[in-house]
């Protein structure tokens, strides 16, 4: 069975995909959002792996983020490449990925999600504000792994 299947409703799909449309609709960054059951080791090692597995690394100002899940170990990490990295503060990550424990803790993954994604389209809007000849480099759909 898909990770699709298991663990979000077609609802909390589109509400994740409609989240990443809104975000990126007012920015050249990229969002991804990847899910997967199961994660050995690091999550933040895992996503750097789906991040180049979904070719994140080659947009062309470098701003792509990724928000990985592994669901039922219970893991996720949020990684963005140099370009957004080099902008946000500190403590940016950590924030995002507070606000979204707090959904997760509930068991509403689809609201933490779209949160974080909400969180980090504010952030990429800020430092990588749409332009009118801006491409859409990545999908916006959703990732699953096994």
């Amino acid at each position: 069975m898909a990770a699709s299947n298991i663990f979000f409703s077609e609802e909390d799909q589109q509400k994740i995909v409609a989240a990443i449309g809104r975000a990126e609709k007012e920015t050249s960054g990229e969002i991804r959002v990847h899910v997967e059951s199961r994660c050995r080791g690091d999550a933040l090692k895992r996503a750097v792996q789906v991040f180049k597995s979904l070719k994140m690394h080659k947009t062309e100002l470098h701003n792509g983020t990724l928000v990985y899940l592994a669901m039922k170990d219970r893991k996720f990490a949020i990684l963005g490449d140099r370009g957004i990295n080099e902008k946000v503060p500190d403590d940016f990550w950590d924030d995002v990925k507070e606000r979204m424990s707090v959904h997760f803790k509930k068991g509403d993954f689809a609201a933490g999600i779209t949160i974080a994604v909400e969180m980090i389209g504010e952030k990429l809007k800020a430092f990588f504000p749409y332009k009118a000849d801006d491409i859409n480099e990545l999908s916006d759909d959703i990732s699953f792994g096994e």
